[in-house]
């Protein structure tokens, strides 16, 4: 807020929904990638949702951890072959995909492994309530535990393009080998864990020639690690792009006749300042905590679950409080303005999931809570939101002969 000239109180301007950038949900977000691979494969029940991609024998996807569009555009001398790739981006247009809201990684890693965004998968953000317990569940951690299939009930596309005879292999490090998140978004063919970066690429080209059809997804997270500690503009994020750059090229360099390598993320981030004005602490602001039963998502991100009854007074506080700097919409707005996926097209079983109240962080700002997430509330590189540079992320094409 500010004063005018006259030194009356200005009012501050709340963010219109309408601004919202909506993810491209059918056309061009992480959601439809698999299945327009899958469809060029000839795995029956897919359609290519993104038309600009050319159908190949074999396919490569290999996700980078929090590599976003604008990072890369930011930093070519970090990235020199990823630099040279953008205009491949989107079969040859140059174009970003866009991660799904939020744009966080147990989120984007379902709608990639299961081919639907949030609101038909039901992972909608880093944690969310579990209506038949009323409890939090961390969707990354899985805490507390609950039946994966229970929660995430749709068969994988790798399972579906294994069962269709598509070679089919994830290529990771092993600790993710059993993970209730690798079950329900990435299981399907073989699993081969690997330590090393060289070691994933090698192997992954390995699996590629290993059918006259395959499909092989290999997976890197420490660039997201980096960033997290450290932020996006530190020498340990530069050092990781570098290093990320080299292993891309490598594998590009391996690729067995007949194969696309698509390289994507699961989101960008942004460095949020450690100021008051920034990091806002819900733990420590009783109007923003004004009849909240839980707070789920994450900084950028949030479900905010109402006492029963308080909804629109929650609505209405958070709006005022923090409309200028995040939209902050009801469950029934955000879902009819396709934050999570097409509008009409959410599961019942997901509704209780959404929070009453959703706010995306518009400005570089955050909503901590320094009692309740002391480690997340410590970070310095964020993500969630539908900012550019956390929503936009790379489809970088590499063909062999």
């Amino acid at each position: 807020m500010s004063w005018s000239a006259t030194q009356n109180w200005e009012e501050p301007e709340l963010l219109d929904l309408a601004g919202a950038p909506v993810p491209a949900y059918g056309s061009g977000s992480l959601a439809d990638l698999l299945p327009t691979l899958a469809a060029g494969l000839g795995v029956p029940g897919f359609t290519a949702a993104i038309p600009e991609l050319t159908p190949a024998d074999r396919n490569c996807v290999f996700l980078i951890d929090g590599l976003g569009w604008e990072q890369i555009k930011a930093h070519p001398a970090e990235a020199p072959y990823l630099t040279s790739l953008l205009g491949s981006s989107r079969g040859g247009t140059g174009r970003p995909l866009t991660a799904g809201f939020p744009a966080t990684t147990a989120t984007s890693l379902a709608s990639v492994g299961t081919g639907l965004p949030p609101a038909r998968h039901g992972l909608p953000g880093y944690a969310a309530r579990n209506p038949a317990t009323g409890e939090l569940m961390n969707q990354l951690r899985w805490n507390p535990w609950t039946s994966p299939r229970v929660w995430q009930p749709y068969p994988t596309v790798f399972q579906l393009a294994h069962d269709a005879g598509v070679a089919t292999a994830q290529v990771s490090s092993p600790g993710f080998e059993r993970t209730p998140l690798t079950k329900i978004a990435l299981s399907g063919g073989t699993f081969l864990g690997r330590m090393t970066g060289e070691e994933r690429m090698d192997l992954a080209a390995d699996r590629l020639a290993a059918g006259d059809r395959s499909l092989v997804y290999t997976y890197y997270s420490e660039l997201d690690g980096a960033g997290h500690r450290f932020g996006v503009d530190s020498d340990a994020w530069r050092g990781q792009l570098m290093y990320v750059d080299r292993l891309v090229q490598r594998l590009a360099e391996q690729l067995p006749p007949r194969t696309a390598l698509y390289v994507t993320a699961d989101h960008g981030m942004v460095d949020v300042p450690f100021d008051e004005d920034s990091r806002i602490d819900f733990d420590e602001d009783w109007e923003l905590g004004a009849g909240v039963a839980l707070l789920g998502g994450e900084g950028r991100a949030r479900h905010v679950y109402a006492v029963p009854g308080a909804e629109a007074d929650v609505l209405t506080v958070w709006r005022e409080v923090l409309g200028d700097r995040f939209w902050v919409a009801s469950r029934e707005e955000a879902l009819d303005r396709g934050w999570f996926g097409p509008p009409g097209e959410c599961d019942e079983r997901v509704l209780g999931r959404i929070g009453d109240v959703v706010a995306a962080a518009q400005a570089d700002v955050a909503i901590t809570a320094s009692v309740n997430e002391p480690n997340e509330s410590a970070l310095t590189g964020m993500h969630g939101s539908m900012t550019p540079a956390e929503q936009l992320v790379p489809l970088l094409e590499v063909r062999s002969a």
